[in-house]
């Protein structure tokens, strides 16, 4: 069987680190499906997608797999998109859109073949019967995740195999971090979806609106005993930026001639960040 361990971690080497060149310039969308080409390819080769799309075998001919005999049929039923397959022939007029449904599609049928044998007859290949669904999807992440880290302005391919903007380095800390000792409920779980709806692929500014509107509930929450570790004019102060600038309520006072695209990004973070600090200023003093 091949090896199924995951990837060398990502790093910078000499060029990048010296200066002679950007750390990450990120690909185009033709570079990325250049790429995605030859790691399909790889990963299909290696087993990975037998379970659902079965395999060719020299003597046997097409073998299905829980797709069915027609995987075509199937991807058309699953995407409801008659652009994605075969890959062969669709991927190069491939939208962006396109190809990360491509690309959550396939996460949501990878597997790692555990169980078979190889069909030595012209080097035929491993023929499964057993497979490992999250070990697949685990590896097939992985794999995924270093070229989509270098597209624009970087993605990734979450654990639950949604496409999501990485947006600003600087800001990767602030999303990774777990918040400490809280209602898992009322604050961690909202924080959670708040940041999912303001990263996903094609999220709208009215996404992005509600996703603050979301953690500025959460600090509502989290208000009086924010109250106890904070005097009353930062307390105020956090509440007033969502109330004045058309974010949790809705009237004629409100300012709403900002530009959206830019504030609701320094008002998302700013909350993420004041959240952060709130509960561990929380815990802190209990």
């Amino acid at each position: 069987m091949s090896d199924t361990s995951p990837p060398p971690a990502r790093r910078s080497y000499y060029s990048a680190r010296s200066g002679r060149r950007p750390a990450r310039a990120g690909l185009s969308l033709d570079q990325l499906k250049q790429f995605f080409k030859g790691t399909f390819e790889d990963l299909e080769a290696k087993g990975y997608f037998q379970e659902w799309f079965g395999y060719h075998c020299v003597d046997a001919g097409f073998n299905p797999g829980r797709a069915g005999s027609s995987p075509e049929q199937y991807a058309l039923r699953k995407t409801r998109a008659t652009s994605l397959w075969p890959l062969d022939e669709t991927l190069a007029k491939m939208t962006e859109g396109d190809l990360f449904d491509v690309i959550e599609f396939l996460f949501d049928h990878s597997s790692e073949g555990i169980d078979g044998y190889y069909h030595q007859f012209c080097d035929c290949g491993w023929h499964y019967n057993g497979f490992d669904r999250k070990r697949g999807q685990a590896f097939y992440r992985a794999t995924l995740n270093d070229l989509l880290a270098d597209y624009g302005r970087g993605h990734e391919l979450s654990e639950a195999g949604e496409i999501f903007s990485v947006g600003d380095e600087a800001f990767a800390p602030l999303l990774e971090a777990n918040l400490p000792g809280v209602d898992r409920l009322n604050v961690q779980q909202r924080v959670e979806e708040a940041k999912a709806k303001y990263r996903r692929r094609g999220s709208t500014l009215g996404d992005r609106r509600d996703a603050v509107r979301d953690l500025a509930d959460v600090l509502e929450f989290v208000r009086e005993d924010a109250r106890k570790v904070l005097n009353s004019k930062d307390s105020g102060d956090l509440f007033n930026l969502a109330n004045n600038f058309g974010i949790r309520h809705h009237n004629k006072d409100q300012k709403t001639d900002y530009d959206p695209a830019i504030w609701l990004s320094w008002m998302f973070y700013y909350y993420l960040a004041t959240i952060h600090a709130c509960v561990r200023l929380i815990e802190k003093n209990k």
